[in-house]
């Protein structure tokens, strides 16, 4: 038992990272969406000024001219004819996310990012820059300092960049200027939408609910859909919804495997289960050695010289130790790795036998490759 503990405790040092046990309670808002309650994306152009020589080029970027005249003929500035080129101005695409129930007046954060070939937004301001949603309406209203998230420096003979300083953000830099009125009273029906689709977990959330309520309130219609019934609801729809997004069930998991060939990183859900199956890995290792040598004439020779000779050495390592390792069938988690390991794998080998398992049909479980 001590010798299993050591190397679970070994595996997981190694870089390996285990699932959450399946049958964990959660409540219902963690894991389902309500229908209607959602937030909108707002997209705008506007211009940051008050760059420090780090705007857009006017030439290379003339639709910044072109904002900046109309914005200064609006504040009652004429600047058609003029020859100016400043180099202080960046176009700018403004983009945020406008959250449900958001009421005239309230703030929202929002993102700055130069379209233009300004090389950096570091102590900028945002002009009044008004932000469309997908109907072509304005819901609100942008300004504010940039807040940029890296920075550059340079200098005669070298450069350095950190971050992305052509884009940042201005925190509770948006003011909501429309609503998206939403009204709950006036719904007969409502669905929850559940994030990960499973016939077992939506049967598990129709039972706890009407079990909550005492009567048929709920309903499935697919595995990833359960409709309310409002009108025989003996709560209103709000005060409904709010006992009910904190019922807890135990949602049903697929045996699932998720990896990550970058980071070397490797995800086991508790429920991977594989046939029995026999494994090695490779371990054929070939060792050049180049170890050169002087050789030179005797002394007091006439005609002999000093050259350099080549001494090569080639080992080519089998291993014999490491022979075959058989899996049992239907092996717990900490059994897999424990046979896995006793070849000595690390993570970057496992990803290999595990995709080798995988298509050899012994592992009952998805795999999925990041």
């Amino acid at each position: 038992m001590f010798e299993r503990l050591k190397i679970f405790l070994a595996a997981c040092l190694a870089g390996f990272v285990f699932a959450a046990d399946a049958s964990a309670d959660v409540r219902l808002k963690d894991i389902v969406n309500i229908e209607g309650v959602r937030g909108n994306d707002l997209v705008g152009y506007g211009l940051v000024v008050g760059l420090d020589g780090t705007g857009d080029g006017v030439r290379n970027s003339p639709y910044t001219e072109e904002a900046l005249s109309s914005f200064l003929e609006r504040l009652g500035v004429n600047v058609q004819g003029e020859d100016f080129r400043p180099r202080n101005v960046a176009a700018v695409v403004v983009t945020a996310t406008l959250p449900p129930f958001a009421r005239a007046g309230s703030q929202i954060d929002i993102t700055v990012s130069a379209i233009g070939d300004a090389s950096n937004l570091l102590g900028g301001t945002l002009i009044m820059t008004p932000l469309h949603a997908g109907d072509g309406q304005i819901y609100a209203v942008a300004q504010g300092p940039v807040l940029a998230s890296g920075f550059s420096a340079e200098g005669d003979g070298a450069s350095v960049t950190f971050g992305a300083p052509t884009s940042g953000s201005i925190p509770q830099g948006a003011r909501v200027e429309r609503e998206i009125e939403f009204n709950f009273e006036d719904m007969q029906t409502l669905r929850l939408a559940l994030r990960s689709p499973d016939f077992t977990t939506a049967a598990r959330v129709e039972s706890a609910i009407n079990n909550a309520f005492g009567q048929p309130v709920a309903k499935i219609l697919d595995p990833g859909t359960i409709e309310l019934a409002m009108a025989g609801a003996p709560m209103s729809p709000v005060h409904m919804i709010g006992r009910i997004e904190n019922i807890r069930i135990t949602p049903e998991q697929k045996a699932r495997i998720v990896i990550d060939q970058k980071s070397g990183t490797v995800v086991l859900g508790a429920d991977v289960k594989i046939s029995r199956f026999a494994v090695t890995q490779g371990n054929l290792t070939i060792t050049v050695r180049e170890t050169p040598f002087v050789s030179q004439p005797n002394p007091f020779s006439r005609n002999g010289e000093t050259i350099v000779l080549p001494d090569t050495t080639i080992e080519v390592n089998t291993n014999p130790e490491k022979r075959i390792a058989e899996v049992d069938e239907n092996v717990s988690l900490s059994d897999l790795i424990e046979g896995l390991n006793a070849l000595g794998v690390g993570p970057r080998e496992l990803i290999d036998i595990l995709k080798s398992v995988k298509a050899a049909g012994a592992l009952h479980a998805e795999l999925v490759l990041m």
